[in-house]
């Protein structure tokens, strides 16, 4: 297949007037200017683009797509199993619903790509996976990586949640100490093991540690080999996530980061500017609870001056997934510039959930997610339009042209 003569926003390059994309099955084999195009195959599917943009398919970074089915009420309810605070044995895999209409929505609105999984009112609630929105009926062929990351969560929400029960943890405190014991149980379990297997089949042989299915979940967090993600809206948990972090030398995300925009300085210092550890959102919601009184949707536009990056995420079902594009639109109502708003989207999506590598930006040999509009690029982000084109994986899911 080849698309031709559309402005080529690429989010990792400079932009391709007139330019073209190839793709071969899933993957762009090619992408450059059209006056260079060179047709050798008849059979090729060309579409032209003209008067168009092409942008990389859209990820959200952070939602909870098929977690809670959307009209079903409790019997769709699978996001947060509130009768444990400590559950990060829980996969989401087991909850996703890709019958759920959203799915459908998500990738006829240019979403192509989604981290999904467990809510917030658990302290240590379970994975996150990262898949694509279109394709099969069945969740496993969607799969991406299926344990991208544990999710943490600080403040309100696992303080309400615990709170109604009389139960442990009903502080921020609490909430902070329980996830230092589990990580400190896991540690002790896997230098149990450590220690089992050093004397294997020797005089000194003991016995293996009794199995603990949630120090086993934790330990691809604490060897560094997928992220912790860190539900965080104020800025006294924003570092208190970072905190913990660091203690345990975790690779970290830091999710909503609400009050983000009072801290910049000490942001800068914690955290640099090279790696995408911040992911904002929702953006398009009201101040809805205590911790988002500081909301604001200028927060984007301070990051991005003080050159931290970041990803923008609607915290799906909060913000419906589909309106993800909107969701960056509102930021650059905030004064973000509309380059870094599709990189909130695309390629520091991708490097915020470790997919840069094949997903995020239009590149020879990256997967073949692509998103057209008819227009500028502001066109994206504007509420009327939707896209004239739609890749998932080199499969075609909407075309107007």
């Amino acid at each position: 297949m080849i698309i031709k003569n559309a402005r080529i926003y690429t989010a990792c390059d400079s932009v391709i007037e007139k330019g073209y994309i190839r793709i071969e099955k899933d993957i762009i084999t090619e992408i450059g200017s059209t006056s260079e195009l060179k047709i050798e195959n008849k059979n090729e599917v060309i579409i032209n683009a003209e008067n168009s943009v092409l942008l990389p398919g859209f990820i959200d970074a952070h939602s909870h797509l098929g977690m809670w089915t959307e009209g079903l009420g409790f019997e769709g309810d699978d996001g947060n199993e509130d009768t444990d605070p400590i559950t990060p044995h829980l996969r989401a895999i087991d909850s996703i619903n890709p019958l759920d209409i959203s799915f459908d929505e998500a990738v006829k609105n240019g979403v192509t790509t989604a981290f999904t999984g467990v809510g917030s009112g658990n302290p240590i609630g379970g994975s996150f996976c990262a898949i694509t929105t279109f394709g099969s009926k069945q969740i496993d062929k969607l799969i991406i990586k299926e344990n991208g990351a544990i999710k943490f969560a600080l403040g309100e929400n696992p303080k309400v949640t615990y709170n109604s029960r009389e139960q442990t943890p009903t502080t921020r405190m609490a909430i902070a100490a329980l996830i230092r014991e589990t990580l400190l149980k896991a540690q002790r379990y896997q230098e149990d093991y450590n220690r089992y297997m050093e004397v294997l089949g020797t005089e000194d042989e003991i016995e293996p540690p009794e199995y603990d299915i949630k120090s086993e979940a934790l330990l691809p967090v604490l060897k560094g080999e997928i992220q912790a993600h860190f539900h965080c809206h104020r800025a006294d948990d924003i570092f208190t996530a970072i905190r913990i972090a660091k203690e345990f030398k975790l690779d970290y995300v830091l999710v909503h980061c609400t009050e983000a925009d009072l801290i910049v300085d000490e942001l800068l210092e914690e955290i640099g500017t090279e790696n995408v550890r911040i992911i904002l959102g929702p953006l398009i919601s009201n101040r809805s609870k205590p911790e988002l009184v500081n909301a604001s949707i200028e927060t984007a536009k301070a990051l991005a001056k003080n050159k931290i990056k970041f990803a923008i995420c609607t915290d799906h079902p909060e913000t419906p997934i589909q309106y993800l594009p909107l969701t960056a639109g509102v930021a650059i109502r905030g004064g973000l510039s509309q380059e870094k708003a599709l990189e909130a989207i695309t390629i520091n999506a991708a490097r915020a959930i470790k997919l840069e590598k094949q997903y995020g930006s239009l590149k020879v040999g990256k997967k073949a997610d692509i998103v057209g509009f008819f227009g500028e690029l502001s066109d994206a982000f504007n509420v009327v339009n939707t896209p004239s084109l739609v890749i998932s994986s080199g499969k075609v899911v909407v075309n107007k042209f």
